[in-house]
């Protein structure tokens, strides 16, 4: 050995490490078993705790920590019912939870309802969102009868209604009646004027009376099947979906709830996975594409 060892030296700095890695190692082994022990005590008397108490009480502790509530905790009230508390989306009770979703997403795109301006049924939200901006606006209805209707026809066949007419076109609520809904895409591309806009809504989950107004319920739509729809005469790149809704919202639609009885905070929450009201902007190409 070349260099005899010092019994005296100090111990290096790597000794020294070794020899703390080794002493807390040593005294975790002894403290945790103890500790695992005393959690699972605590644990076996937490749910004893909760098996003791009261149903109401159970449940609120649930809430209280983050649990999910166990089959038996849940209260349906009111909405253990097989029939919804309103059939007519909720118009009798105050605000649809719909509507609530529509009118968000034309807020959003108010500045495109503007110019010549085409709405199916009524000219509400031309008016509400449009404004002073509109310069000339129409009303398409299918019956010749409707006495706010300035043009009449079905859009899966409205040949005398020229091409590149109108500068936007608002249409809720309406491809859901139209069964050649791809028709109808099709005629509402072609009556928009080069860079004229489609703003359109679509139900997602809903209720699905046999009969509006004369007209049957055909589709419910996704913000997949709606950009798709749209994108064959428009092209996808002019293509904007944008979906709304929770499973709260969603629940409290189909039983007929309006706005007032949910409130904002709640329905502006979004899941992806309960849409309700998808909403659509497809602007039509200045020019065709080479």
């Amino acid at each position: 050995m070349l260099f005899p060892s010092n019994p005296g030296a100090p111990k290096r700095p790597m000794e020294n490490a070794h020899s703390t890695d080794e002493a807390l190692h040593n005294a975790a082994a002894s403290v945790l078993p103890p500790l695992r022990s005393v959690a699972r005590t605590l644990r076996r008397l937490g749910h004893d705790l909760e098996r003791s108490l009261p149903r109401p009480a159970r449940r609120v502790l649930r809430r209280a920590l983050g649990r999910p509530l166990r089959p038996g905790d849940i209260q349906m009230g009111d909405l253990r019912r097989t029939t919804p508390l309103s059939r007519q989306f909720g118009f009798d009770r105050g605000t649809p939870i719909d509507r609530y979703y529509i009118e968000s997403f034309l807020e959003a795109h108010r500045e495109d309802v503007q110019g010549h301006v085409l709405e199916v049924a009524e000219d509400t939200y031309t008016r509400r969102y449009g404004g002073a901006h509109v310069s000339q606006n129409d009303v398409l209805h299918i019956s010749p009868d409707h006495p706010a209707a300035t043009l009449t026809g079905d859009l899966t066949a409205a040949d005398h209604i020229p091409s590149s007419t109108f500068d936007c076109v608002v249409l809720t609520q309406t491809l859901q009646l139209i069964y050649d809904v791809e028709a109808a895409v099709e005629t509402l591309h072609r009556i928009l004027q080069p860079g004229g806009v489609l703003l359109a809504t679509v139900p997602g989950i809903t209720p699905t009376p046999a009969d509006i107004e004369g007209e049957a319920w055909y589709w419910s739509f996704t913000r997949h099947s709606l950009s798709r729809l749209a994108a064959a005469p428009f092209g996808t790149e002019q293509v904007e979906v944008h979906s709304y809704g929770n499973v709260l919202a969603a629940t409290s639609f189909l039983q007929g709830m309006a706005v007032e009885e949910i409130g904002a905070t709640e329905l502006d929450a979004f899941d992806p996975d309960y849409e309700m009201i998808v909403g659509l902007r497809a602007k039509k190409r200045t020019s065709v594409p080479a």
